[in-house]
């Protein structure tokens, strides 16, 4: 393999890798301020809509508090979550990158500013009760805000009386907060590193225990189909560029980027694959533009939409750009869904089955550890299982297919195995 040592890059301080991630969020906020100034809906009523609405799936806060007040949101929870990253003077390696981005892009449906902020809190009583730094766990709690939606279904779905409610969702949420760290951690040989989206397999089954429960005491979770139905070209170009922008700034890191970028392929990309330590931040960010870039030209060329949903698969995918994916191992296991589509008949345009595809790619290291044939399986069988495994938690678990990753990989992994010592 190649070191990122061996290439002439310049050298990025802490500070300015905070700073071009702090330009996502920033630019979020400008576009959101600007679309509330000139909408129907003003951002503060907005964001008053998405914070009151319960957000399980599918909530696209598009629709519910208009494009200004969405991008405001995830621009808040950006610069939230970027905070904590100077605050607790974390190393920015790759996992974190992929972190933020996912945060940023689930900001756009399940996420807000206010549900989840008992999470973080429940993490910090973690820290506290263990006594470790807050530093040790804020990259597992980043990703547990996919639970978010409980706090909100407890808070505003009419389950409990006025008043209690939010003292229930508070509590739940701490609750999340403070057991998803060791579970997260034993989660991860369920799947053996090929499921990159670890803490949404760990989710899926904290989500199921406490829907199971509350099912028993005849309270249902309903799952939502609230969707931005408009194609709106504003959004695209926003996202070109700053999928652009990530391209330059990788150029201007490394020169040579995109000379050299074939070198992020070798990797197969299993947990962990981080690559601004394997190949740098240069083509980190050149490969991170690129796959958004590519996630974009993908939705538009099935003629899907881009809203609320679509966004978070794109930025999820862009965000494991740096730790993980790239094209190399995504291809095959996204082409197993298209394929898996036409074979059931779905509509390649619908929104349940884009962001399918998107989220399929967190067992993309199964393609790059097994080769495509088997990608493609894997693949078809990531899009069988994710259609039907939401009922299990009630759409609570905003990384479904994180969920549903681990279970394909766990299905897989022994038969792959099996065939691999019959032919020994």
């Amino acid at each position: 393999m190649v070191s990122y040592k061996q290439f002439k890059e310049r050298e990025l301080h802490k500070e300015q890798r905070l700073l071009i991630l702090s330009a996502v969020p920033l630019a979020f906020l400008i576009y959101g301020l600007v679309m509330g100034a000139v909408g129907e809906k003003g951002v503060v009523a907005g964001i008053l809509d998405i914070v009151q609405s319960p957000t399980t799936l599918l909530t696209d806060f598009l629709e519910v508090g208009g494009i200004g007040a969405s991008f405001v949101n995830a621009a808040l929870v950006g610069f939230f979550n970027i905070y904590l990253l100077k605050h607790y003077k974390m190393r920015i390696n790759g996992l974190l990158v992929a972190a933020v981005f996912t945060v940023i892009g689930f900001s756009f449906f399940g996420k807000n500013i206010l549900n989840i902020m008992p999470i973080y809190l429940g993490g910090y009583l973690y820290a506290k009760y263990q006594g470790i730094p807050m530093k040790n766990v804020i990259l597992v709690v980043m990703f547990s805000t996919a639970l978010a939606p409980l706090v909100s279904e407890i808070t505003y779905g009419g389950i409990f009386h006025s008043g209690f409610n939010y003292v229930m969702g508070i509590v739940v949420g701490i609750a999340i907060g403070f057991i998803i760290v060791p579970l997260s951690s034993h989660m991860l040989r369920f799947h053996d590193g090929y499921n990159l989206y670890n803490i949404g397999f760990t989710a899926g089954i904290i989500g199921t225990v406490f829907t199971s429960f509350m099912r028993n005491f005849n309270i249902n979770i309903e799952a939502k189909n609230i969707l931005y139905l408009e194609h709106n070209v504003g959004i695209v170009v926003l996202f070109a560029v700053v999928f652009v922008y990530l391209i330059l700034v990788g150029l201007w890191i490394n020169k040579e980027g995109l000379i050299q970028y074939r070198s992020i392929l070798k990797y197969k990309g299993r947990t962990i694959t981080d690559f601004p330590g394997l190949v740098g931040y240069g083509i980190t960010f050149i490969n991170m533009g690129i796959m958004g870039l590519l996630s974009l030209g993908f939705v538009l060329a099935l003629g899907g939409i881009v809203n609320g949903p679509v966004i978070a698969g794109i930025m999820t995918i862009v965000g494991f750009g740096a730790f993980g994916k790239h094209p190399k191992n995504c291809f095959p296991i996204v082409l197993g869904v298209l394929l898996g589509g036409f074979f059931f008949g779905y509509d390649f345009s619908s929104t349940g089955f884009i962001i399918s595809a998107l989220f399929s790619t967190t067992i993309a290291p199964i393609a790059g550890q097994f080769g495509p044939v088997v990608g493609v399986i894997a693949g078809i069988l990531h899009l069988t299982v994710v259609t039907n495994i939401g009922v299990v938690h009630g759409g609570i678990n905003l990384y479904n297919n994180g969920f549903s990753g681990g279970m394909v990989a766990a299905f897989m992994l022994p038969i792959i195995d099996a065939f691999k010592r019959g032919d020994d």
